[in-house]
C-alpha cells in the first residue's frame, strides 16, 4: 500500500512539473502566461461575444463593438487562460444530451426532488407541437448547459393525467429553481409567459429568475449594515460591479452552493459616495471579494482564478467543501492508487488483472466502510467545533498560491482527459520497468505464462477450499485447535482431511535456534554407557513417533536446506546432563537413564521457555557440544536438522506431546538441574 501511495504522489509531482513545462512552452511561443491580463480593445467582436456568452451576460441589444467591450470590462478582468478556454469551448461541437421524461415519477425524482440545481423542461401537450423548435431547442440546451442548468423534455402523451393535474394544456417551458436559501429546501416551478421564443429571450428569463435569489445591495448604507451583520453564513462572496444584474454563472453558483456560501451582488451603478467601499479596501470595480472569518480574499489575483463558472466552482469547493466532495476526492485517489497494482505486479497478464480486480474491490470496500463511522460522527452535535476547525484549515490552505496552482492544473488536466490518461499510462510503464529491473537484480523474477499461473491459482484455490487452514485459526492459548466445533464438523464431513492439514511452513524460520554447550567432557566409558542405555529406551518411542511420516515435497525440502545450510551435523562426541523437571513420560524415562554425570551443562544459552534435555527423540542421538538446536512452542528441544525435516514432511506437531508447532503455548517453568 505504501509503495502504491509513493508512486501516486510521484505521479502528481510529475503532473505538476509537466504543467509548468507546458506554461513555459506557451510563453516561449506566444510571450504570454495564462494569468496575464488581456486588453479587450485588442479583441475582435466575435471573441468579445464569446466571452460574454461564457460569463452569462446578454448582448442582444448591443450592436457596436464598443458597447460589447464595455460590458466585458464591467463584468471582470479578462485573462489569457479564460480567453483560451472560452475559444476552445466555442470550437468544440459536442452535442449536449437532454433528458426525456417517461412519466410523473421520473419527473419528480429528477426535477422536483433536486434541491441544488436548475432545470429547464419543455412540456409538449397532447397533439400539439413543441413551443421551441428543434433547432432553437438544441441551441438553448447548449447555451444553458455551460452554467450547470440541466434540460429535459416531458411529452404529455406518456402521462396525460399528470399534465391535466398540473394544468399543462398547451406546450410551454418550465423552470425549476430552489425556493429557499437553505440547503435541501423546497423547489418551485415557474412557467415561461413570454411571447418571443428565441434563445436570447428565454435565456434572459432564466437568468432573471436565478438572479432574484441573490441578495442585492443598491446603496452604501445597506452595504455597511450587511458587512457588519453576523448570521448563519460563515463564508460570503461579494460582487461589486456596475451591472443591471449579476452574470449567469454567478447566479448558477448561488444555487449550487445553497446553504454553504452566501452570494451578494453590490450594484454600484448610481453610487455617489464610495467612502465605505474604501473603508473595506475596495477601490476598483468590478471586484469579487470572498469574506471569511479569517479575513478578506480577492478572487482573481492568483493563477487559474478566472471569471467563469468552472474556475469559481473549483475555488469555492476547495474553500467550503461538503462531505460528498471529500468522498468523491477520496474515491478518485483510492482508485488511482489501486490501479498502480497493474504495473507493480509482475508475471502473467491474467495475474496482473486478477490482482488489480482484487485490489480495487478491497480498497473500495475499505473506503466505504471507513466512511460510514465518519458520517455518523459528523451528525453528533458536540463535533461542531471540530467541523468548524476543519473548515478553517481548508480555508487557510486553499487561499495560498500553491493551492491556486493545483486548482489550475486540475482544470487543465480535467479538460484534457486524453493527456491525463496518457501520462498515467506512461508513469505506470516506467514503474513496471523499474520494478522488473529491481526484481531481476534480486533474482526474484518469475516468468510464468498465463496458463501456468492459472494452473497454480487453481491448485491454490482447491487446496484452500478442501483443506482446513490452520494458520487462520486465531484461537486463545487455552483452547486446542482440534477442539473447535466448526473445524470438527468440517473434518467429519471429509474424513481424509484428518491426515492432510494445509499449513504454510513459513513459521519454521521464526522458531528459536541456539547451540548446545557443555562445561566439561565425560569419560569415554560413561559416554558409551549413556549412549547404549538411551538407545535401548528409545526404540519403542521412535517407532510410534515416526510411524506416520510421509515423503517430503521438493518445495518443503527447500525450506529445510535454507535453514540448515552451513550447519554441521552432530558427531559422536557427546555431553549429557540430567533434567529433573520433564513434563512428559518419554522425557522422564530418558532423564532417569542418564541422569547422573560428573559434568555440568551451560543452560544460560537456552531460551527461558525451553525444557532442559540432552537427547533428540527424532534421531535418538544425544546433543553434542556445539550442535545446533531448535525448540518448539511447547518447550521441547531437538536437533535443528531433525525437527525441520519432521515439520517440513507435513507433521506440524511436536514429536513428544503432539502440540501444534505453529501455535503458541503458555511458557512452562524450568528448574535448573543439579
Amino acid at each position: 500500500m505504501w509503495l502504491k501511495l509513493f508512486f501516486l504522489l510521484l505521479y502528481f509531482l510529475v503532473l505538476f512539473v509537466l504543467a509548468r513545462f507546458f506554461e513555459a512552452i506557451v510563453w516561449y511561443e506566444t510571450g504570454f502566461f495564462a494569468s496575464q491580463l488581456v486588453d479587450p480593445v485588442a479583441l475582435s467582436f466575435k471573441k468579445l461575444k464569446t466571452i460574454l456568452e461564457c460569463r452569462g451576460l446578454g448582448y442582444s441589444g448591443l450592436l457596436e463593438k464598443k458597447d460589447v467591450r464595455e460590458l466585458v470590462e464591467k463584468s471582470g478582468d479578462l485573462m489569457e487562460g479564460e480567453l483560451y478556454s472560452a475559444l476552445k469551448e466555442e470550437e468544440a461541437s459536442e452535442s449536449v444530451s437532454s433528458t426525456n421524461f417517461s412519466g410523473e415519477m421520473h419527473f419528480y425524482e429528477l426535477v422536483e426532488d433536486t434541491k441544488d440545481g436548475i432545470w429547464l423542461v419543455q412540456v409538449i401537450a397532447n397533439d400539439r407541437s413543441p413551443l421551441v423548435g428543434k433547432v432553437h431547442w438544441e441551441k438553448m440546451v447548449k447555451k444553458v448547459s455551460r452554467f450547470g442548468i440541466r434540460t429535459g423534455t416531458f411529452n404529455c402523451s406518456s402521462d396525460p393525467r399528470y399534465c391535466r393535474r398540473r394544468g399543462w394544456v398547451r406546450s410551454t417551458l418550465i423552470m425549476s429553481v430552489p425556493q429557499t436559501s437553505t440547503s435541501k429546501g423546497k423547489v418551485m416551478l415557474k412557467e415561461y409567459s413570454g411571447r418571443k421564443i428565441e434563445a436570447e429571450h428565454i435565456f434572459k428569463w432564466i437568468t432573471a429568475h436565478a438572479a432574484s435569489r441573490i441578495k442585492t445591495i443598491y446603496n452604501s448604507e445597506h452595504l455597511k449594515e450587511e458587512w457588519k451583520k453576523s448570521d448563519q453564513y460563515r463564508v460570503k462572496i461579494y460582487l461589486f460591479a456596475n451591472l443591471d444584474q449579476p452574470p449567469a454563472f454567478f447566479s448558477a453558483l448561488s444555487v449550487k452552493f445553497t446553504g454553504r456560501v452566501e452570494f451578494i451582488f453590490v450594484n454600484v451603478e448610481n453610487w455617489d459616495n464610495k467612502s465605505h467601499m474604501a473603508e473595506i479596501d475596495i477601490y476598483k470595480t468590478p471586484c469579487y471579494v470572498l469574506r471569511t472569518p479569517e479575513g478578506i480574499y480577492r478572487y482573481g489575483n492568483n493563477t487559474g482564478e478566472f471569471i467563469s463558472l468552472r474556475a469559481m466552482d473549483s475555488f469555492l469547493r476547495s474553500i467550503q467543501p461538503e462531505v460528498n466532495d471529500l468522498f468523491v476526492l477520496s474515491l478518485v485517489l483510492v482508485n488511482l492508487m489501486a490501479w498502480m497494482d497493474l504495473f507493480i505486479t509482475q508475471g502473467a497478464t491474467i495475474k496482473r488483472f486478477v490482482v488489480l480486480i482484487s485490489t480495487l474491490g478491497t480498497y473500495n470496500s475499505l473506503l466505504i466502510i471507513s466512511w460510514l463511522p465518519v458520517l455518523g460522527f459528523l451528525q453528533l452535535p458536540y463535533l461542531d467545533s471540530f467541523y468548524e476547525y476543519s473548515l478553517k484549515l481548508f480555508r487557510y490552505s486553499n487561499t495560498t498560491t500553491l493551492a491556486s496552482w493545483v486548482r489550475a492544473d486540475w482544470m487543465f488536466y480535467s479538460s484534457h482527459p486524453a493527456l491525463f490518461l496518457s501520462t498515467y499510462l506512461g508513469h505506470g510503464l516506467l514503474v513496471d520497468y523499474f520494478e522488473k529491473k529491481r526484481r531481476r537484480n534480486n533474482n526474484d523474477e518469475r516468468n510464468a505464462n498465463n496458463l501456468e499461473w492459472l494452473s497454480s491459482l487453481w491448485d491454490w484455490y482447491t487446496s484452500y477450499l478442501f483443506h482446513p487452514i490452520a494458520s487462520f485459526q486465531h484461537l486463545p492459548y487455552e483452547s486446542d485447535w482440534d477442539d473447535e466445533p466448526d473445524l470438527f464438523l468440517e473434518r467429519l464431513a471429509f474424513p481424509d482431511l484428518w491426515l492432510h492439514p494445509l499449513i504454510p511452513t513459513d513459521y519454521i524460520k521464526s522458531l528459536p535456534m541456539w547451540r548446545f554447550k557443555c562445561l566439561g567432557i565425560h569419560s569415554e566409558e560413561e559416554m558409551l554407557e549413556a549412549s547404549q542405555e538411551s538407545e535401548s529406551d528409545s526404540d519403542s518411542e521412535s517407532k510410534d513417533v515416526l510411524s506416520g511420516e510421509k515423503e517430503v515435497s521438493e518445495d518443503e525440502l527447500s525450506t529445510v536446506h535454507s535453514l540448515s545450510e552451513g550447519e554441521s551435523q552432530c558427531n559422536a562426541e557427546i555431553c549429557s546432563c540430567a533434567n529433573k523437571n520433564y513434563h512428559n513420560e518419554p522425557y522422564e524415562r530418558k532423564a532417569r537413564s542418564y541422569g547422573s554425570y560428573s559434568t555440568t551443562e551451560d543452560w544460560s544459552a537456552w531460551p527461558s521457555n525451553m525444557l532442559h534435555c540432552t537427547e533428540c527423540v527424532v534421531c535418538l542421538e544425544n546433543f553434542e557440544n556445539g550442535c545446533l538446536l531448535m525448540g518448539l512452542p511447547c518447550g521441547h528441544v531437538f536437533h535443528q536438522n531433525c525437527i525441520v525435516m519432521w515439520l517440513a514432511g507435513g507433521r506440524h506437531c511436536c514429536p513428544v506431546c503432539r502440540w501444534a508447532s505453529y501455535k503458541k503455548k503458555q511458557p512452562l517453568s524450568n528448574d535448573t538441574p543439579s
